[in-house]
């Protein structure tokens, strides 16, 4: 009996895997032009309010969608315990090739119902004055031996506050957001952390293993393209930005370069300032480092500052970039080029070259039970190696239930008609006997007589 109930299951979980391949959302194309942002589908939109009263509330572990005008200053609202760490972030996705101005950007804070803050980040489009989507994040840590106490370490609801900056002289259009919010898993038991971010870590970029291969990049954090160690061959058209996903687990270290080619597209000496945008952000999507080049029709590359070694304690640093390299998991590289290379170069994109590497050995999870987006998986380093992205991995492990059920689709097809067939005829009723006809003798009947 109990044999016949697993058969049942595993062939309704066939049938449900295949259902779920079937409406795996695509990504979204901008007609004519680069492949437009593409969102988590399973963003729930929400409306921001200009007043912490009734603010929508944001759960741990979801993510959601929502909307900002140039100047605006929207609430929205998370419930906390006392010892739990929590980090809100906010992707601002601006109009594709619009005009941005030094400064412009978002900045988030996470803040008491005092209004008083308990963290606050910030990301803006610095010198490579165009718009493409960038993220920041705001965090609220619970001090060893403080849970309970302090001015942000109370349990109850907190205000999340996302702010748009945007000069006069800027595109004056909607910014999309895309909302998250993580809880970082609690210690195991006995497990003391240092408190203090270390103060020097190795700066020479290794060298990655020779040979590009090629990988191309997603459009957003949540179809980016898994990398590891290697040398990654693309291409990036004007106005688009790529997106690309880097494991990196506690000790290691990440080193990361964006290299152009010359251009096909023209004989043009314009040169453009800050034309290339290298970006790094972190697992819950803060702000970690980025970069800028010009551009001048020949080759160019930009790199990323050497960054420390993955560890708990660099979030006791009050640099940033250090600071933001406080748990592993998936690091996420984007490269955005400026739209303005179409004009004096044309809009055939550009062959790109990302150099990527991570040394050191993957060291121990602090955290007691799953670490969730603060850990590197052992699945997590099979879809770098693979290349896959989110969207594509869950679609490879959905097709390998199917695969592992035994049951291909035509097979779950013919069963399923199968099984309505034999339930049809056991509720038919049954046909009444009907005599036979006389049939003609062997050989035929006889020929006329003459």
């Amino acid at each position: 009996m109990d044999r016949q109930r697993s058969k049942g299951r595993v062939t309704l979980a066939a049938a449900a895997a295949m259902c779920a391949v079937a409406v795996l959302p695509g990504q979204a194309h901008a007609a004519g032009g680069p492949e437009a942002y593409a969102f988590d589908p399973a963003a729930k939109t929400v409306s921001g309010t200009r007043t912490n009263a009734g603010a929508p509330e944001l759960k741990s572990g979801s993510v959601y969608r929502s909307s900002i005008e140039a100047g605006e200053k929207l609430y929205y609202r998370v419930e906390l315990d006392q010892v739990t760490n929590a980090f809100v972030s906010a992707v601002a996705v601006p109009r594709q090739a619009g005009k941005a101005a030094y400064g412009d950007g978002v900045k988030v804070s996470l803040r008491n119902l005092d209004d008083l803050a308990c963290g606050s980040g910030n990301a803006n489009f610095g010198s490579a004055e165009f718009t493409r989507p960038i993220a920041a994040y705001a965090h609220r840590i619970v001090e060893p031996g403080e849970g309970g106490t302090g001015t942000c370490g109370e349990a109850g609801t907190y205000n999340v506050l996302v702010e748009r900056e945007s000069k006069a002289s800027s595109d004056p259009g909607t910014w999309d957001l895309e909302l998250r919010f993580a809880s970082e898993p609690a210690l195991r038991s006995g497990v003391s952390k240092p408190t203090e971010a270390p103060e020097d870590w190795p700066s020479s970029s290794p060298t990655p293993p020779s040979g590009r291969q090629e990988r191309s990049g997603g459009s957003s954090y949540h179809t980016a393209t898994g990398l590891e160690t290697g040398e990654w061959a693309d291409t990036v058209a004007p106005g688009q930005t790529l997106f690309y996903r880097v494991p990196v687990d506690w000790g290691q270290q990440l080193f990361a370069t964006a290299a152009l080619s010359n251009s096909e597209g023209g004989e043009s000496a314009e040169f453009l300032g800050s034309a290339l945008a290298l970006s790094l952000d972190n697992p819950v999507l803060g702000h970690v480092d980025g970069a800028t080049t010009s551009y001048a029709g020949k080759p160019a590359s930009v790199a990323l500052d050497p960054l420390p070694p993955v560890a708990y304690e660099n979030r006791y640093d009050f640099a940033s970039d250090v600071s933001a390299m406080a748990f592993a998991g998936w690091y996420y590289l984007s490269v955005a080029l400026d739209p303005e290379v179409a004009e004096h170069y044309g809009d055939t994109p550009v062959e790109l070259t990302l150099r990527v590497s991570v040394t050191g050995k993957a060291g121990e999870s602090p955290y007691a039970g799953d670490a969730g987006v603060f850990g590197v998986s052992g699945e997590d380093r099979e879809m770098a190696r693979n290349g896959q992205s989110a969207p594509e991995a869950e679609k490879s492990g959905t097709m390998t239930v199917v695969a592992a059920s035994g049951i291909g689709t035509g097979t779950v097809l013919v069963l399923g008609l199968g099984v309505w067939t034999l339930l049809g005829r056991r509720r038919s009723p049954a046909p009444q006997a009907v005599p036979p006809a006389p049939q003609p003798p062997f050989g035929g009947a006889p020929p006329p007589a003459r």
